[in-house]
């Protein structure tokens, strides 16, 4: 069955460093892209960066500069370096694993507040 497991959310102050991976298993990494969403309370979720399977890598403009999307296809893991967080990143964020189909992990929950 198709696992993707995320984790590495938390608690941040404004400024400050979260490194998000997703764990895939149960489908042959190497052949999806993967991409990262995320869901604020009351919004609908919305693209944040995507990673092909050459790592060719795309964000919205609100992350560029402060996000880097990176894939580790011997760890079969995709990983979201978020820098510089800001209030409004507040969010629950999924990975998402495209090719035919489509699969998504259970989210992560990222807070950024003083």
């Amino acid at each position: 069955q198709v696992q993707l497991v995320e984790s590495g959310g938390g608690l941040v102050q404004p400024g400050g460093s979260l490194r998000l991976s997703c764990s895939v298993s149960g489908i042959i990494f190497s052949f999806y892209a993967m991409g990262w969403y995320r869901q604020a309370p009351g919004k609908q979720r919305e693209l944040v960066a995507t990673i092909s399977r050459s790592g060719r890598t795309n964000y919205i403009d609100s992350v560029k500069g402060r996000f880097t999307i990176s894939r580790d296809n011997a760890k079969n893991t995709v990983y979201l370096q978020m820098n510089s967080l800001k209030p409004e990143d507040t969010a629950v964020y999924y990975c998402k694993a495209d090719q035919i189909r489509e699969y998504w992990g259970q989210g992560t929950q990222v807070t950024v507040s003083s």
